[in-house]
């Protein structure tokens, strides 16, 4: 791996080792294929509920890996471990993924273990979402909000283990498509996304009354749409990210028969009302911090805009960039706002498992992860 800012000197051979808490979920099955041969990260041990530790990952999964491709071979006989033994799982890695199913306060209490057990946590999941010392990182937009981990870690009383948790997947297709136009100032954003199955952790063949049907509502995904992207768009301040005040985000989530991907339609009021060519101009010269220090999950393009008239489509399009980039289409003028597109972005990948994994990238790439002494 290459130097980083000054930050990072690592021999790609001395791969820090990574732990999957939530390892036998759709999630957890995606970072599975995602980690099992990427060059900076081994896959040293998976975790799940009690009822499934003490398996082979092949047996805890057998029946629901959800996959399109068979278990990797180096994860196919890792005994499961049960992630509520922290201490025992956190001596195994340098740092864990968290992709766990229980209630929030459940949740927060897990990670908040990990990460005084001294064993970063990248989690999938939204119960840290809302406080304030916990960075909420789309790579490409807010990487400058990291330093905020340093106040985190004084109020977990740690000396590395801190939480950083991605955003819901509702929001990773149009906060990119803004966040190059920030500087246009938008104002009001109404926005409709139409979010495909797998971000239930479902498929057709569990979810067969989704076939041929659209459900108008997604608990708490609206909420998420509202407010996360301005937690995003925030400053840090006093040792807390205090939210953008603007734009004011109106949003409507329905749930679609598509298997991956979540398309957004977007109409933006902008404060400096841009022309076609100066948001064309933004969208394509927009290159972020990953694609200049070459992170290996960080796709190049980050954000592609499609000509053709009925582009993007989600089953053409989801997979960009290996899943990881960003489509965006139908940029034209909206008789009520100013602008309007449509975008597209791949939920399990951009919107789950591979954000956090390009987020850990960026991560390890500025100190905040290391190997364990």
């Amino acid at each position: 791996m290459e130097r980083y800012c000054g930050k990072l000197s690592m021999e790609t051979k001395n791969k820090l080792r990574v732990g999957i808490i939530g390892a036998t979920g759709m999630v957890g099955q995606r970072f599975i294929t995602l980690l099992s041969k990427h060059p900076w990260y081994e896959i040293a041990a998976l975790a799940a509920s009690k009822s499934s530790s003490g398996k082979t990952y092949e047996e805890a999964v057998a029946g629901r890996w959800m996959m399109d491709t068979p278990i990797p071979d180096n994860a196919r006989s890792i005994i499961v471990q049960n992630a509520s033994e922290v201490d025992k799982v956190a001596a195994l890695c340098d740092f864990v993924f968290c992709a766990v199913s229980l209630p929030k306060a459940e949740t927060l209490a897990l990670e908040e273990s990990y990460a005084k057990a001294e064993t970063p946590v990248i989690s999938n999941n939204s119960a840290a979402r809302t406080l304030a010392d916990v960075p909420m990182l789309i790579p490409e937009i807010n990487p400058q909000h990291a330093p905020i981990i340093e106040f985190q870690k004084k109020r977990l009383g740690t000396k590395s283990g801190f939480i950083a948790v991605k955003p819901n997947c509702s929001i990773q297709s149009y906060v990119p498509a803004l966040a190059p136009l920030l500087g246009f100032l938008p104002e009001t954003v109404i926005v409709s996304t139409y979010q495909a199955i797998s971000g239930a952790g479902r498929t057709f063949e569990t979810w067969p009354e989704m076939a041929d049907n659209v459900i108008p509502y997604i608990g708490g995904e609206e909420e998420k749409s509202e407010q996360e992207p301005l937690k995003i768009w925030g400053v840090i301040d006093d040792g807390k990210i205090v939210s953008a005040a603007k734009p004011v985000i109106s949003a409507t989530c329905v749930r679609v028969a598509a298997s991956d991907g979540h398309m957004a339609s977007v109409s933006v009021k902008f404060v400096k009302a841009p022309s076609y060519d100066d948001i064309m101009k933004r969208w394509q010269n927009y290159e972020p911090i990953p694609q200049r220090w070459n992170l290996p999950s960080a796709p190049k393009p980050f954000i592609k805009y499609m000509e053709e008239a009925d582009r993007p489509q989600t089953r053409l399009d989801r997979d960009f960039a290996n899943g990881m980039g960003i489509t965006i289409g139908r940029l034209r003028p909206d008789p009520v706002l100013d602008w309007r597109f449509v975008a597209l972005s791949h939920n399990t990948l951009r919107g789950a498992a591979g954000g956090a994994v390009l987020m850990a990238e960026l991560l390890t790439a500025e100190g905040y992860i290391k190997m364990k002494n």
